[in-house]
């Protein structure tokens, strides 16, 4: 029986280990007449010549130079790298802990690849901050040839894994990929050190175990995912965001260098290093469960692992008496709710619609960060750091031995992950007699969907496509997550329909069809399932990146005109002759807006809020449709209200700063203690709030110059911290309502302004607010749909009934009036929701610029 708990929030350096239209100026190709480009990677060259000699490969990849690259060709292991060291950091905070500091790691690799003939070194990429991410991989020598037979092998079990199911040589041969991911938030350090220890051992051991291990097995450990954060001490990465929320945006340089690895690894365990619960969690984990992977299989493998983690922590001999450290825990096992692996955002939850069957998050027990780390003795945070260090390391090493004891069943696992898609079957509901052996299952962990037959993305020039770069990103997006694109090359029929030539369709018959759903899905409201969510239950990047996605639920795609794409046609035009018009719907637009601005181009407001550019800057235009990837088309519109490059103080958070950023405006960030320290408003022309700027925590002189400012400034506000700022400034008369704030997700709404003007029907919440009580010169600029507007997600009313969505319907989301407007929905939550940045943009635009809302478009 499951008890009901409450658990914390869950807390790139990479190691693996491996043994033996006319008129106008197109610019871009057509690719649905263009031949596609070939979808490579890791192992795509799979000729046959000779083999090289383990010894001669080493002897070369050890005098390689370093190479920041996981390669696109098939090489023998091991592939070593001298890497060069970095400068000594006195103030990286892991030495506090006795812990290794960033700069050490690579002299450490250096020293590890020297050990024998086991482990690899390769550099995928640098953090935000610009550090460097190791891939560090241990195996037996393998040749050339024998690597490009492991590649032939991970290619046909996704692409072919009927044929792959069958093959006896997979089952001999195949080497179990494994993937240990460490310090993905940065203060949460031990996982370096244990992958490190671990490493070390596996480079030297002479045992049998050890001997098979790695003659069956290739393990990577990603030794840091967050260096910038390691050294800092911070949960988030330099830009200041949480990697562990980013893999459905993939926003972040740390985010992609992991996903590159999953596609190109495939691994089939996953363990993931955090802290600090105490006693240790391992994953798997409490409802809700993710509807649109193999659950089946999932559980089936995460627990069988789990057990065999919780045993070797249990077996260190720790105890809470001598020292203070609990049993490990297994959520699924030992928690009612509050544990969930509902949404793809994190690295396990994330791994598993790329073929990972037991993925866990691994949450070691003794913190010694935050208060902690501040507070505590040095000679306590350094033995609570080895209690930790030695406790990750016996995770990492029952997890090693369940692979080898296991790796056939598991690879056969991962197989019928990728069949099950590729064929359209159905799901496996999970239940005592599906998943023999894991106690506890019941109702409530049944989570299946319905897929569709396909999703068709119309072409950017045809009148049922909102948003021409929105549905080109949309589509890079899905091929950066291995799902498969295909073109229409001519018109074709689909389930009663005819779609044109060009259109974009994801058949949902293909080994990764979870990742494609989970990814274009409206997803589910999931209020009355659970009664808390631990992060984010909404994401649909087919409501909130701003493409019209149509679903298909039936039909045949046999005969179809398609043709696979590796890119997305651009969509840049720009029209031959006459003043250009540029729409504002989307955030590349934006930028190419704010990159005319800044070149001095004199831009003008056309009345639908579209941006003029006069024919005298199609060179300019020319040059911004190639950068940002934006199609102009002819206008004769005369007149406008010019508009200029703006300058915005920002109190945002920094999902916020970096969708600004990401949309080319020249941002300053404020807060609180800015405005104390005497911040300079002159170089000003708006204030966008939403977090950290508390009017009455500021010092009359700063609360003097704040209301000087906005005497003939704009204000744009968010949330109930803008709203705040807007009633102590008196600027708006509105009431605001704060619903449920542990309430997010993607809502339906209607829009009815100049300010989402063209906007999609669909926005995110989160904490969501609303305004009521609207005086004689408030304008709804938008409002959550009348019934339900919650599309999905988990939105409850508080208990005394107030603060649901039913309170919400019908209310007014965004509002505006003379030059302010307030936001009650959140329309750049970390960098996600692409269709929404741009109401943002004609925000700061309008109440920036002289006149009033009402007066701008």
């Amino acid at each position: 029986m499951r008890t009901t708990r409450t658990v914390p929030a869950r807390p790139v350096l990479i190691v693996t280990l491996t043994l033996a239209t006319a008129g106008s100026l197109l610019l871009g190709p057509d690719a649905a007449s263009a031949d596609p480009k070939p979808v490579t990677r890791e192992g795509a060259a799979l000729d046959d010549r000779a083999a090289e000699a383990p010894a001669s490969a080493a002897r070369r990849a050890l005098a390689a130079p370093e190479e920041a690259s996981t390669g696109t060709t098939t090489r023998g292991y091991p592939r070593r790298r001298v890497l060069s060291p970095d400068p000594e950091n006195p103030g990286d905070k892991s030495l506090k802990l006795g812990l290794t500091p960033y700069h050490a790691i690579a002299p450490k690799l250096n020293a590890l690849q020297r050990l024998g003939d086991r482990v690899s070194v390769e550099v995928t990429g640098h953090s935000a901050g610009g550090h460097r991410l190791y891939l560090v991989t241990v195996t037996a020598p393998e040749t050339t040839r024998q690597a490009r037979a492991q590649e032939r092998m991970r290619e046909l079990i996704e692409n072919a894994p009927a044929t792959a199911a069958k093959s006896p040589d997979i089952k001999r041969n195949y080497k179990t990929p494994v993937f240990v991911n460490s310090n993905i938030h940065g203060n949460e350090w031990e996982g370096t050190d244990a992958s490190l220890k671990i490493v070390e051992q596996l480079a030297t051991a002479k045992d049998a175990r050890t001997r098979d291990l790695l003659a069956h097995s290739r393990l990577y450990f990603n030794i840091t995912a967050n260096p910038d954060g390691r050294i800092a001490g911070t949960r988030a990465n330099a830009n200041g965001f949480d990697l562990n929320r980013d893999f459905v945006t993939a926003s972040q340089p740390e985010t992609r260098a992991m996903r590159q690895i999953e596609l190109d690894k495939q691994p089939a365990v996953l363990l993931d290093l955090h802290g600090y619960v105490n006693g240790t969690l391992i994953e798997p984990t409490t409802p809700p469960h993710g509807e649109n992977y193999e659950y089946d299989l999932f559980l089936k493998n995460s627990y069988a692992n789990a057990l065999g983690m919780e045993s070797a922590v249990n077996a260190l001999g720790y105890t809470p008496a001598k020292d203070g450290v609990e049993p490990a825990q297994i959520p699924f096992r030992d928690q009612e709710e509050g544990w969930d692996d509902w949404p793809p955002i994190f690295t396990p939850q994330y791994a598993a619609f790329h073929g990972t069957v037991a993925a866990h998050t691994v949450e070691i027990p003794l913190a010694v960060n935050n208060e902690e780390y501040d507070e505590l003795p040095v000679p306590e945070l350094r033995r609570r750091s080895a209690v930790n260090t030695a406790v990750a390391g016996a995770a990492i090493r029952a997890a090693l031995n369940h692979v080898r004891e296991h790796r056939t069943s598991l690879v056969a696992d991962q197989i019928e992950v990728f069949r099950r898609g590729a064929a359209g079957a159905p799901q496996v509901p999970v239940s005592p007699r599906t998943v023999p052996g894991v106690p506890g299952i019941g109702p409530e962990d049944v989570y299946t969907t319905t897929f569709p037959r396909a999703y068709v993305i119309p072409p950017g020039d045809s009148r049922t496509q909102r948003s021409a770069p929105a549905a080109a990103r949309l589509v890079d997006h899905l091929l950066a997550n291995d799902v498969r694109v295909t073109r229409a090359t001519r018109p074709f029929r689909l389930a009663g329909r005819t779609y044109p030539e060009g259109s974009y369709v994801v058949d949902l018959h293909q080994p990764k069809r979870g990742m494609a759903n989970v990814l274009l899905a409206d997803g589910r409201d999931i209020s009355g399932k659970v009664s808390v969510m631990y992060d984010i239950s909404g994401w649909s990047l087919g409501r909130l990146w701003g493409a019209t996605v149509e679903r298909v639920t039936s039909g045949s795609l046999r005969g179809a005109p398609l043709r696979p794409v590796a890119e997305a046609t651009p969509v840049a035009r720009v029209p031959a002759h006459g003043d250009l018009r540029l729409r504002l719907t989307d955030p590349r637009e934006i930028a190419a807006l704010n990159s005319l601005l800044r070149q001095g181009v004199p831009v003008r407001r056309g009345p639908d809020g579209s941006a003029i550019v006069p024919a005298s800057a199609r060179r300019e235009a020319v040059a911004a449709a190639r950068a940002h990837d934006v199609s102009f088309a002819a206008t004769r519109f005369t007149g406008g209200t010019p508009l200029r490059r703006i300058r915005v103080a920002a109190a945002v958070s920094p999902g916020e700063l970096f969708a600004l950023r990401e949309m080319d405006f020249d941002v300053t960030p404020v807060s609180t203690a800015a405005l104390n320290a005497g911040f300079d408003w002159s170089g000003t022309d708006v204030l966008f709030v939403s977090a950290g700027l508390d009017h009455a925590a500021l010092t009359a002189p700063a609360r003097s110059a704040l209301a000087a400012f906005l005497e003939d400034h704009g204000l744009v506000g968010r949330g109930a911290t803008g709203a705040a700022l807007n009633a102590a400034a008196d600027r708006l008369a509105v009431r605001p309502v704060e619903g449920n704030t542990d309430a997010n997700g993607v809502v339906r709404t209607q829009n009815t302004g100049r300010l989402t003007h063209d906007a999609p029907a669909h926005a995110f919440v989160y904490a969501p607010l609303w305004f009521t009580d609207l005086g004689p010169s408030v304008r709804v600029e938008q409002s959550y749909a009348i019934g339900n507007p919650l599309v999905s997600g988990h939105w409850r009313p508080l208990r005394d009934g107030t603060g649901g969505p039913a309170a919400a319907a019908g209310q007014a989301s965004v509002v505006s009036g003379g030059r302010t407007v307030l936001f009650g929905t959140e329309p750049l939550f970390r960098d996600h929701p692409k269709g929404e940045f741009p109401q943002v943009a004609r925000a700061l635009f309008t109440v920036a610029h002289s006149g009033s809302v009402e007066e701008s478009g």
